[in-house]
């Protein structure tokens, strides 16, 4: 009997077995994809993070101890590739004479560097003038001293002679603050800034000058071993957090308190752990809705059919089928629904990972099995479970009735509305507060914890929503019917009444579709509008990074201002100019930046946001800057930590260029700065440039922002570094995109975004044209009926276009409040996913118009197909049936 209920089902229930299979394909081709998007987010991360390293640990010798032994232990340590020691002093300052002036530094730091470390330590130490081996200044310390290769410096040693050296170059040292850390103390005692007068001396040299110091002052001398690890770690940032913070706790021990590890690699993987969890959710987030809408539109798609399939089952249990073989009848479809939609939906799957996310992208076999397993579900809870209930519950007259007996939805259903909404609200207000985290990542705790009570927001405005939807549309098909009669007159004539009884009594199928398409266009909406803002706040950080498409960069005071500036103007591609002062100011005994601006042209050229500003938008910062000279917009936590208000007087002390001392300068406080191009996230400060060059006596500049119209970044880069020599940093934007920000923000979502903005259309198109076409199809009885009586054709399409246009109008209503309330929480429960937040959300309305016209077209090929059916002659549409 089985295998004659099969062949049956397929011959004649073919479509209706193919569209149950599709929405579970569907539900199964989702999750993996986006299984394998978080795979792949997790390995680059990891892989990104573990490259921005250059000394993965830095071993610090404790005092007393021997230093030769704690290099042998390191060496020795298992994925340990390279280890050399480098030797720390502290000078009690710096002097040389260059072009007849003598200048003086204060103290600073004297490194001993062993031969063949840059070759080790690639990227440590680069060289911008002379050569890269012997004695060499830090820019800025070269800058300070106008000292160049060839000049003579004098490094001063406390209490003794101080040593004469030789200049052989100049360098810049990027990783400069993971360099100077104190290795094993909290980051709350780490150094604010690297010391700013560096020499690093070949280590004969250094140990020569030092080592009576050392005897003297032992505590102004000590010893460290750098090393580089083996990289080949677990794709997962959290587990390779815990294994590389467990290989140094483990050398940690071997050292036996000769040596502490610094772990450069497991503080950059601590970040990283944070972001593969913000990862992590984004996929409960915008993947998880997707596949229970998946589940949902299946559901509809068979149940659909429920009518005809209980009056089938009425039909057999006369004839004696018992209800075991019934049950059975029902697992066979369902298992053939499971492994049909599973196989196409891993197939599937496997084409978008490959196609969307690349070569890193997999489709690892724990993700397709728990995407086999919920497809399975869902063919179970759409077929097998209705079948079941139906023989359960319903009698066999019952189940051959043709029209079903619908309730009316109960006031409790209004007040779980209003309590779902109601509870969506107040988590929304909860996670919108200023200081709401989602993820907690405690800095050097191995366990991350997840509010997971910000998913409750989200899932109740979900639920209430539909809820609501189906409530407001009862309400209209049973106690508005005289209105709906109204409005359907242009459609059905003098039918309009009947039409709208039909409606009023056929509810199931008008208020599933609404509910559906509703849900459908809320979900493609929030997910567009979310992944437009990410990479609409992705753009702005690089941006707010980097400064423009191309910035130039040098030590602070050392640009010579205007020549500078014309000379890159001049570079072919190049639209614009924007220079900076970059000074250092101590505000109290704080030392903070300091960037002097145009504010008549900064906002355009920095690409100024208001939401950088509190107490007014850019330009009306700016313009206070404009029209008061002396005017200092402070960072919010200096402003907070030195409880600063609105006009108050502030004297910051900064340096003379004509005396080359510090001078205090009266400043006046007038807002506030969240963020500006360039400057450290923290503490910084923005005046008015030329106060700051009348207060200094200087108008060199620090940094050069360069405008090429979005267009041509590497090219103008490449012009700059051969017009301004290697002194100049340059950088640009293309460039800085793939390492700005955290290391979330610097994974691609695009194929994230295709992938999930592709499956929300086809859910969209699907809700709104397959479930109407489905219902359809079961009143085409009806419509023949209808033709027998009398219905002219015209009547007849009327009846379908007007039930196409109420779940149209209905569902995008729905979908768009919903799709706008989900996009709001979204945006702001993941807000640690943005750096900085976005001032408002980005609307794609490209993909929008898209969604509209994807669903417009599904619902009016549903209606077409429908009218036609439904203008055949009514005794072979009968005969059929």
């Amino acid at each position: 009997m089985i295998r004659i209920w099969l062949a049956g089902l397929l011959r004649r229930r073919g479509g209706r077995l193919l569209g149950v299979a599709a929405g579970v394909a569907l539900a199964v081709a989702l999750l993996a994809a986006l299984g394998g998007f978080l795979g792949a987010t997790r390995a680059t991360m990891t892989a990104q993070s573990v490259h921005g390293v250059v000394v993965d640990w830095q071993v610090q010798a404790a005092s007393g101890a021997d230093a030769r032994q704690v290099l042998t232990t390191v060496r020795h340590t298992p994925g340990t590739r390279t280890a050399l020691p480098v030797g720390y002093a502290d000078t009690s300052g710096l002097s040389a004479t260059a072009g007849g002036t003598s200048q003086t530094t204060g103290p600073g730091a004297v490194l001993g560097v062993p031969a063949g470390y840059r070759t080790a330590f690639p990227g440590e130490i680069r060289v911008l003038a002379g050569r890269g081996d012997g004695v060499l200044l830090a820019q800025q310390t070269a800058a300070n001293l106008h000292a160049a290769p060839g000049d003579t410096v004098a490094i001063g040693r406390a209490g003794l002679p101080p040593v004469k050296v030789r200049v052989d170059g100049v360098v810049d040292l990027p990783y400069a603050d993971s360099l100077f850390q104190k290795v094993g103390a909290p980051p709350q005692s780490q150094p604010t800034a690297p010391p700013d007068n560096v020499v690093l001396l070949p280590q004969p040299r250094w140990h020569a000058a030092f080592a009576p110091l050392a005897k003297a002052r032992p505590g102004l001398v000590h010893d460290q071993v750098h090393a580089r690890r083996s990289h080949s770690l677990p794709p997962d940032p959290a587990v390779a957090y815990n294994t590389v913070t467990g290989n140094a706790h483990h050398t940690d021990l071997r050292l036996a308190g000769t040596g502490v590890v610094g772990d450069n690699l497991g503080a950059v993987l601590d970040a990283a752990r944070s972001d593969a969890l913000y990862a992590q959710m984004l996929f409960l987030f915008l993947g998880v809705p997707g596949a229970v809408l998946a589940g949902a539109l299946t559901a509809a798609v068979a149940g659909a059919g429920a009518g005809r399939r209980r009056r089938e089952q009425s039909l057999l249990r006369t004839r004696g089928a018992s209800a075991g073989r019934l049950l059975a009848l029902a697992a066979v479809e369902a298992g053939i629904v499971a492994v049909a939609g599973g196989a196409a939906g891993l197939a599937v799957a496997a084409l978008l990972v490959r196609t969307a996310f690349g070569t890193v992208g997999t489709l690892t076999a724990g993700w397709a099995l728990a995407a086999l397993s919920v497809g399975a579900v869902i063919a179970g809870g759409t077929v097998l479970v209705p079948a079941h209930r139906d023989v359960k519950a319903a009698t066999i007259v019952a189940g051959r009735a043709t029209v079903e007996r619908r309730r009316v939805p109960r006031t409790a259903w209004w007040v779980l509305a209003a309590a779902l909404l109601a509870g969506a609200l107040v988590v929304f207000r909860i996670t919108s507060r200023t200081n709401y985290a989602l993820v907690l990542a405690p800095e050097g705790t191995p366990t991350l914890s997840v509010d997971y009570w910000a998913f409750a927001g989200p899932a109740m405005l979900w639920t209430g929503g539909a809820l609501l939807a189906w409530l407001l549309t009862d309400l209209l098909l049973r106690r508005g019917r005289p209105v709906l009669a109204r409005l359907l007159r242009p459609l059905t004539g003098a039918l309009s009444g009947t039409a709208a009884a039909g409606l009023s009594r056929q509810r199931g199928t008008v208020l599933r579709a609404v509910v559906l398409l509703a849900l459908a266009i809320a979900f493609a909406a929030s997910t567009a509008v979310f992944n437009s803002t990410y990479r609409q706040q992705a753009a702005v950080d690089a941006v707010l990074t980097t400064g423009a498409d191309v910035t130039v960069t040098e030590s602070p005071g050392s640009f010579g201002g205007a020549a500078h500036a014309a000379r890159v103007a001049a570079l072919p591609g190049v639209r614009s100019v924007e220079p900076l002062q970059h000074r250092f100011a101590y505000v109290g005994p704080d030392l903070q930046d300091l960037y002097g601006v145009r504010p008549s042209t900064v906002v355009g050229a920095g690409r100024l946001q208001d939401a950088y500003f509190s107490g007014g938008t850019a330009r009306q910062l700016m313009d206070r800057l404009q029209q008061q000279p002396d005017g200092l917009l402070v960072s919010a936590e200096t402003a907070n930590d030195f409880q600063l208000h609105p006009g108050d007087h502030i004297r910051l002390r900064l340096q003379d260029n004509r005396t080359h001392r510090l001078r205090p300068v009266a400043f006046r406080f007038v807002g506030v700065v969240k963020e500006f191009p360039t400057a450290p996230k923290d503490s910084f400060l923005v005046a008015n440039s030329t106060y700051v060059t009348r207060a200094t006596g200087s108008g060199a500049v620090g940094t050069l922002l360069v405008d090429t119209g979005g267009t041509g970044q590497g090219a103008v880069a490449r012009h700059v570094r051969s017009v301004l020599g290697p002194t100049a940093h340059v950088t640009d934007l293309p460039s800085a995109r793939t390492v700005t920000g955290s290391s979330l923000t610097a994974v691609d979502l695009g194929g994230l975004t295709r992938v999930e903005l592709g499956f929300a259309l086809v859910i969209g198109a699907a809700a709104g044209g397959l479930v109407l076409a489905l219902g359809l199809t079961e009143r085409r009885r009806t419509l023949a009926l209808a033709s027998v009586l009398g219905a002219r054709g015209r009547q007849l399409s009327g009846f379908v276009w007007s039930e196409a246009g109420l779940v149209a109008v209905a569902g995008a209503a729905g979908g768009v409040l919903l799709g706008w309330s989900l996009s709001e929480v979204l945006v702001k429960v993941l807000s640690g996913v943005f750096d900085p937040p976005p001032a408002a959300l980005a609307v794609p309305w490209g993909y929008l118009g898209a969604l509209a016209a994807a669903v417009a077209a599904a619902l009016a090929a549903a209606a077409w197909t429908a009218v036609r059916h439904a203008r055949r002659p009514p005794l072979t549409e009968l005969r059929e049936l």
